[in-house]
């Protein structure tokens, strides 16, 4: 990679080799995480180019992911740009910094590598680490391709160093599938992104740690005080969707790719039933909807690309007048028969009308979800949208009747 180079390049590298590209050619101060499969590859690159000059940062070895977060917190609360990496059980590790980067409103980047999280031991994939911190206060947003890996942690910095903003935001991709396969890749010039990210130093100065000033930083919150710093948050999450709007318009501007915001639309305009997923997956779903649209089959694809804040009001407007939605999680939410995104659709139910909305949850422990499978969801939802008796939760690749759990 030439790092002086004006132009882009086109390289072939793998999801984890995007990501580490990528974080450096946003220039961090501070780089600190820990090694943990599958996002192992990320933090051996971040070293080779550290040890080879082309990353001028502090790069902190720490003991785990736990240190991890609390060093790049620290850091950030200083006022540096910060980076760190990990999957899984290493997010599970480092939960409560996570809460902490969060309740601090730390602009910190962090790419999450999805895998299986802690119950049953799995080294496989799927978005139940994902799922299991998604009410941290972070923004969060989802990758479908290397590309975008790329693509989303430049803006994650645009959006989490934003002055009206300063939350925390995790960009994710699932592993095993995105971060070993290795695909077309455009790496854009250090120039442009130093030119993308410019606007940042045109706001105010957000407030940091100064030594001889005051400042608390993580002390204890209580009555009003504690109340008000949450509502606040709240509201920054609920700015950061118009936010990311603006931020994906800049980045089509300069980069010449556009990826839609919150949502993505594809060929919904006509459609009359559709599937809502996230992450790698939508590849798949995509080249099985062009399939059934050569058939005259009125179906598209709603790809969740900002999960954390939930995009509620483009969901809405983009699932009106349809009448079956298939919602595609490759998680499980415990307690509920559906899965997570499924319920999330579901809490807003009554401005989404007549539409019938089931669950399908396939794809978890690295079982892959294959164009029989999409074949399958899309009978369903036509049976739904039909009035048929449908299940309302369907395993994809486990059809035994979910009495037997």
């Amino acid at each position: 990679m030439n790092m002086n180079s004006e132009k882009s390049e086109l390289k072939v590298i793998t999801g984890n080799g995007a990501a580490a590209i990528s974080a450096v050619l946003c220039r961090p101060d501070v780089v600190a995480a820990y090694p943990i499969t599958p996002q192992t590859e990320i933090i051996e690159k971040l070293s080779h180019y550290h040890a080879t000059g082309r990353l001028d940062a502090e790069m902190v070895t720490v003991d785990g992911e736990n240190s991890a977060m609390n060093t790049v917190t620290a850091a950030s609360a200083a006022g540096a740009r910060v980076f760190t990496a990990t999957s899984s059980w290493g997010l599970v590790f480092m939960y409560d910094a996570v809460l902490a980067a969060s309740g601090a409103r730390a602009p910190v980047v962090m790419v999450n590598v999805n895998r299986e999280t802690p119950g049953i031991i799995a080294v496989s994939a799927g978005q139940q680490d994902m799922i299991s911190i998604r009410d941290c206060g972070w923004i969060f947003l989802i990758a479908e391709d290397s590309q975008e890996i790329l693509d989303l942690v430049i803006m994650a910095y645009r959006l989490a160093e934003d002055y009206d903003i300063q939350v925390p935001v995790m960009v994710h991709y699932d592993g095993f599938y995105l971060s070993y396969m290795a695909e077309r890749v455009e790496v854009p010039s250090q120039k442009s992104v130093d030119d993308f990210l410019a606007v940042l130093k045109t706001q105010p100065e957000r407030t940091k740690l100064v030594p001889g000033q005051k400042l608390g930083c993580g002390a204890h919150g209580i009555l009003e005080g504690y109340v008000e710093l949450r509502h606040k948050h709240c509201a920054a999450m609920e700015r950061a969707k118009d936010k990311f709007e603006e931020i994906s318009l800049d980045f089509e501007k300069q980069f010449n790719r556009s990826y839609g915001g919150q949502i993505e639309e594809y060929r919904l305009d006509d459609a009359e039933i559709v599937l809502v997923a996230s992450g790698s997956m939508c590849g798949t779903i995509k080249t099985v909807i062009d399939e059934q649209r050569e058939k005259g089959l009125k179906i598209g694809l709603l790809r969740i690309r900002m999960f954390r804040p939930f995009p509620s009001e483009k969901i809405i407007k983009a699932l009106k007048g349809k009448k079956c939605a298939g919602v595609v999680d490759r998680s499980i939410c415990f307690g509920f028969k559906p899965g997570p995104m499924c319920v999330e659709l579901k809490s807003f139910s009554r401005e989404l009308g007549d539409l019938k909305i089931l669950s399908f949850i396939d794809g978890i422990a690295n079982t892959d979800i294959t164009k029989i499978n999409v074949e399958k969801m899309i009978s369903m939802t036509i049976a739904g949208a039909k009035g048929e008796n449908v299940p309302e939760v369907t395993w994809i690749s486990y059809d035994k009747d979910l009495k037997e759990c």
